[in-house]
């Protein structure tokens, strides 16, 4: 074991071309990574998700239906999706921990900004805006841990990272609910800005300088992309010839089956997640519920149920493989979603939780199974993942409210349809 600095330890493994090995499970570095990918993950998940619990108050507040109050969700994550890649572009030249508290700093400002929108339209401009500049953190956070944690680390690692984002999730949707009930959904909205800004400021403090990563001047993006550089590796970079690397990378990134089978993973589960609980709080506040907001805000207390297994299911990866976890994963899901259509609380709220479950599961397996496929090209890799979890989340968020037309089991087939075609694609495709 090889000291690296105040408290850090890695491993006596091979070291990368700029000699650094990686942060291991104990150290210092290590804690300070995950605390603050936690804060990140708060902050963001927080803002993206806030309008959520609370779409009924902004569908009353702005007279609009179900279907247009959820486009506050899916508007700020199109706005994440379409903007991965150019975070991960702008990552290369400046660093991943560097992008990161741009992204988060920016959206912090713009998160106080969209309560004071005058009508819908307004709104989503900003919620858009906001989205943006929040593709910053899923964009690069998995990129920047497999650079900077030990390669035997990074299973656990990155299900502890995506457990801190349900975390962040959760919070903006509790933290809303009673502000808003107390001065309306702006009162909501400004809350979690608040929150957001203040896990900004931890993000900022703790997250460690990167030690792994090689900026990107027309060349490589990690350590572990094992090319040497050329000669003229110090001169000035063309970026002509950088954007032509770069998109070839995702090109081949686009045709790797074994990473488009992840990718369809995001974009089905991801879909059929959001439209869940987009609808779900619609349906309790119907007879034969008739829940008020404020309570129904309550059931995003099933993201507890996400928080434990996406840090499980990174341990029983490392044991049985991604495979099968992926697979249980996903069918667990799938079962769950079923449970919701009687008109029983107690089962819809146990299916829910294993809906939950399930679903964390198999993103963690995922997001991290994409960057250790990615031996180069890593950043580009993760922002195509991304960029599939989004677009899913933004598309079927909508559909899901034309299929609640039909009443909540029109929503919840939809969503048993997506995870369904997730299990087929991943029983054919996904290799370990």
């Amino acid at each position: 074991m090889t000291g690296t600095g105040s408290g850090s330890r890695v491993s006596t493994s091979v070291p990368g071309p700029n000699g650094w090995l990686g942060y291991e499970r104990g150290s210092s570095g290590y804690r300070r990574i995950l605390v603050a990918l936690g804060a990140a993950g708060v902050a963001t998940f927080a803002q993206l998700y806030s309008p959520q619990g609370i779409l009924p108050l902004i569908g009353r507040g702005l007279r609009v239906d179900a279907a247009s109050s959820a486009m506050t969700v899916s508007v700020a994550t199109l706005g994440l999706a379409v903007s991965v890649l150019g975070w991960s572009w702008a990552a290369d030249r400046i660093g991943r921990a560097q992008a990161m508290k741009i992204a988060l700093l920016a959206a912090a400002v713009i998160g106080f900004a969209a309560p004071l929108s005058p009508q819908l339209g307004v709104l989503l401009a900003l919620r858009t805006l906001e989205g943006i500049a929040l593709g910053g953190v899923p964009a690069l956070a998995v990129a920047y841990l497999h650079e900077e944690v030990h390669p035997q680390q990074a299973p656990v690692a990155a299900g502890t990272y995506i457990s801190g984002t349900t975390i962040g999730g959760l919070l903006g949707r509790l933290v809303a609910a009673p502000f808003a009930a107390l001065g309306g959904w702006r009162s909501g909205m400004v809350a979690v800005a608040v929150l957001a800004a203040l896990a900004v400021v931890i993000f900022w403090l703790i997250v460690p300088p990167t030690r792994g990563f090689v900026t990107v001047r027309g060349r490589r993006d990690s350590v572990t992309d094992p090319r040497p550089e050329s000669p003229a590796s110090d001169s000035v970079p063309d970026s002509r010839s950088g954007a032509r690397r770069t998109l070839a990378t995702l090109w081949r990134h686009l045709r790797n089956r074994r990473l488009l089978v992840l990718y369809a993973q995001a974009f089905l589960l991801m879909g059929g997640f959001v439209a869940t609980y987009n609808y779900l709080g619609y349906r309790l506040e119907r007879p034969p519920f008739d829940i008020p907001v404020t309570v129904t805000a309550l059931i995003f207390l099933a993201y507890l149920g996400g928080t434990v297994s996406s840090r499980v299911a990174g341990g029983l990866a490392v044991r049985f493989g991604r495979r099968a976890v992926l697979l249980v994963s996903v069918a667990t899901m799938a079962a769950g979603i079923l449970a919701t259509i009687p008109d029983r609380l107690p089962l819809i709220l146990a299916g829910l939780l294993v809906m939950t479950a399930g679903f964390f599961g198999a993103h963690s397996i995922a997001s991290g199974w994409v960057g250790a496929r990615a031996r180069s090209g890593r950043a580009q890799a993760t922002s195509l993942y991304n960029l599939f979890y989004y677009a899913g989340s933004s598309l079927f968020g909508w559909l899901g409210g034309l299929a609640f037309l039909a009443g909540w089991i029109g929503t919840a087939v939809m969503v048993a349809c997506l995870a369904g075609c997730a299990l087929l694609v991943a029983v054919s495709g996904a290799r370990d």
